[in-house]
C-alpha cells in the first residue's frame, strides 16, 4: 500500500454524545411489572459518536483534531476530560442544552436497554477562524455525522467543500447530504438503503449496489463504500462494476462502535496516501478485528475506559462542573465576558486574593479552575496539598469575586479550558517577561475559539512554598517584603511564581 508523510493534523467533525455502559446482574423481576431488574456492578464511560471516532483514530498515534459541539453542563466537562485522555485536540463549539447522552444496560455481555437523554439537537454555535483555519490545514477530514446539526452547519459546511484534504462522510439518516465532492461516503447498508430511497432487490449485494450508486451520483462522491457487517463492505466508485471487500474473517460480537472504527481506519489510510480501495480493505480489516476484540468494551486505551468522574468534592452550589456550567451559561446568554483562572490555592493568602480579584474585573463571572489533591501530589510531591481540596474548594467559593469553582484531576487545565472556552484566562505571576501571551502555555487552547490569555500582577514575596518551610522549621511564619518582623507578616500567604495564581 502507498504510503506518505501526514503533512497535517486528521480533523473528525461531527456531533460527540456521552456515551455510558452500566453493567450488572440480573437475579429478579420487578414486584410491580413484569421486567428485570439489574443490581449495577460497573460502569465505563466514553465519548461517542465523533467523539469516538476521534478516539480511535488518536490510538493509532495520529494528531488529532475534534470540531464538535458541546454544552455547559457536567456531561459536556465529562466529554472535554475523557477526550483530554485520549489526546484528542477540542476545538469545541456553544451548544444550547444539555449533552446528549446515551446509556446502554447490560447484563452478561448483553444489552437490555438504551436509555437516551438530552432532548431534541440544537443548532452549534459559530466556528472560530481557528476552526475554519485547522479545516483547511487537514491532512484528512471525518465527517462523523450523527444527525444533531454540526454537519449541517452553513460556515462548516463551505470549508469542507474547499479543503484540499481528502474527505470521508459518515452520513446518518437524519443528517444532510453529504457536501459534493467527498472522496468517500460509508453508510451502513440500512443507512444507504435510506437516504438513497432504494427498495430491496433479489440480493443484499444487488441492493448495496444500487444504493451506493445511487449516492454516490446525488452526492457526487468519488465512491461510496456501503458497510455488511460480517459480509465486509461493497465500494462503488467510477465505473459500472462494484469493488466487494470481504472479512477477512466472520466474528461476533458487540458492534456498538463499528462503523466509527470503519470510518476512522478509512479517514487514516486516505491521510497516509492510500487510493479509496486500499483504504476501505485496510477498514473492514480493522473494523473485523475490533469486534472479534470484544468491540468497544476492549479496544479504548486504558486512560478513557478507566477515567473516574469528574472530582467534585464540598458541596454548594458554586463548586463542581454543573455549577460552572450553568454560571458560564447565564453569562453567555446575556453576551456577557467569562473570565476562568486556575492553580493549587493550597493555603489561601492575600496573593491568591488579589489575583482573583483583578480577574473578576476583566469580565462578568470568574471560574476558578482548581487542582484536585491528586493533581497536586503530582504536581508539587507527596506532602502536597496541605489543605485538602473540599476545603479549598470551599474556601475559593466564599470569597465575593468567585462564580465558581471547577475540580480537576489532571496537571493541566487543558481539558477543563476546553469544554469552560473562556473569554479570557488569568494567570498571576511574572509569564509576561517572555515578551507576550504566546509564553502562556494555555494560549494556544484559548486560541481555538478566540479566547485571550492576560496575566495579572502578584504580590511580591508571597509564597505558599515559603510559609510551608516556615512552619516545618519551626519558625511558624513569614517576614514579608516592607516588614521589620516577621511578626508583623499578614496571616495569610502569597503565591508562590511557580504556581502563579496557585
Amino acid at each position: 500500500m502507498r504510503r506518505s508523510s501526514v503533512t497535517g493534523p486528521v480533523v473528525v467533525l461531527g456531533d460527540t454524545l456521552l456515551d455510558r455502559d452500566v453493567e450488572g446482574v440480573v437475579n429478579r423481576l420487578c414486584p410491580d411489572s413484569p421486567v428485570p431488574v439489574l443490581d449495577e456492578t460497573t460502569y465505563a464511560d466514553r465519548p461517542g459518536g465523533a467523539g469516538l471516532a476521534a478516539v480511535f483514530a488518536a490510538a493509532e498515534g495520529a494528531e488529532v483534531a475534534l470540531v464538535t459541539a458541546i454544552a455547559d453542563d457536567a456531561g459536556g466537562a465529562r466529554l472535554g476530560t475523557l477526550l483530554a485522555a485520549a489526546g484528542v485536540q477540542l476545538y469545541a463549539l456553544p451548544l444550547a442544552g444539555a449533552t446528549p447522552e446515551k446509556i446502554r444496560l447490560r447484563a452478561r455481555g448483553r444489552v437490555l436497554l438504551r436509555h437516551d437523554r438530552g432532548g431534541p439537537a440544537s443548532p452549534p454555535g459559530e466556528p472560530s477562524e481557528a476552526v475554519l483555519r485547522l479545516l483547511a490545514e487537514a491532512s484528512a477530514v471525518l465527517v462523523s455525522d450523527y444527525g444533531r446539526g454540526v454537519a449541517r452547519h452553513p460556515a462548516l459546511r463551505a470549508a469542507l467543500a474547499a479543503t484540499r484534504a481528502p474527505v470521508v462522510w459518515d452520513p446518518h439518516p437524519r443528517g444532510p447530504a453529504a457536501v459534493p465532492g467527498v472522496h468517500l461516503a460509508t453508510p451502513n447498508e440500512p443507512e444507504a438503503r435510506e437516504l438513497a430511497k432504494v427498495r430491496p432487490g433479489a440480493s443484499r449485494l444487488v441492493t448495496a449496489s444500487r444504493s451506493a450508486q445511487a449516492l454516490r451520483q446525488v452526492w457526487r462522491a468519488g465512491a461510496v463504500a456501503v458497510t455488511l457487517g460480517g459480509e465486509g463492505a461493497l465500494v462503488c466508485h467510477a465505473g459500472s462494476t462494484p469493488l466487494v471487500v470481504p472479512a477477512p474473517a466472520s466474528a461476533e460480537g458487540d458492534t456498538c462502535g463499528a462503523g466509527d472504527r470503519f470510518a476512522a481506519a478509512a479517514t487514516l489510510a486516505l491521510a497516509r496516501g492510500a487510493l479509496v480501495s486500499e483504504a476501505v480493505q485496510e477498514a473492514v480489516a480493522e473494523a473485523s478485528a475490533y469486534v472479534a476484540g470484544g468491540g468497544v468494551a476492549n479496544a479504548l486505551p486504558d486512560p478513557v475506559r478507566a477515567a473516574p468522574p469528574a472530582v467534585v468534592t464540598g458541596g454548594g452550589e458554586r463548586i463542581g462542573a454543573a455549577a460552572a456550567g450553568a454560571v458560564v451559561a447565564q453569562v453567555r446568554a446575556a453576551g456577557g465576558t467569562v473570565v476562568a483562572t486556575g492553580g493549587c490555592f493550597d493555603l489561601l493568602h492575600a496573593g491568591h486574593v488579589a489575583t482573583l480579584e483583578a480577574a473578576r474585573q476583566l469580565g462578568d463571572c470568574l471560574v476558578v479552575c482548581l487542582n484536585s489533591d491528586a493533581s497536586v501530589a503530582g504536581l508539587k510531591g507527596p506532602d502536597r496539598p496541605v489543605v485538602p481540596q473540599g476545603d479549598r474548594s470551599r474556601l475559593l467559593a466564599a470569597l465575593s469575586c468567585v462564580d465558581a469553582v471547577l475540580i480537576f484531576d489532571e496537571p493541566t487545565p487543558h481539558a477543563a479550558l476546553s469544554w469552560l472556552r473562556p473569554d479570557i484566562w488569568v494567570k498571576g505571576g511574572d509569564y509576561a517577561t517572555g515578551g507576550g501571551e504566546e509564553t502562556l502555555p494555555e494560549a494556544e487552547i484559548l486560541a481555538r475559539w478566540g479566547g485571550h490569555t492576560v496575566v495579572v500582577p502578584y504580590l511580591d514575596g508571597r509564597s505558599t512554598t515559603d510559609m510551608i518551610a516556615a512552619a516545618r522549621s519551626g519558625r511558624g511564619s513569614v517576614a514579608w517584603p516592607g516588614t521589620r518582623d516577621p511578626a508583623s507578616a499578614p496571616a495569610h500567604v502569597g503565591a508562590e511564581r511557580s504556581e502563579g495564581a496557585a
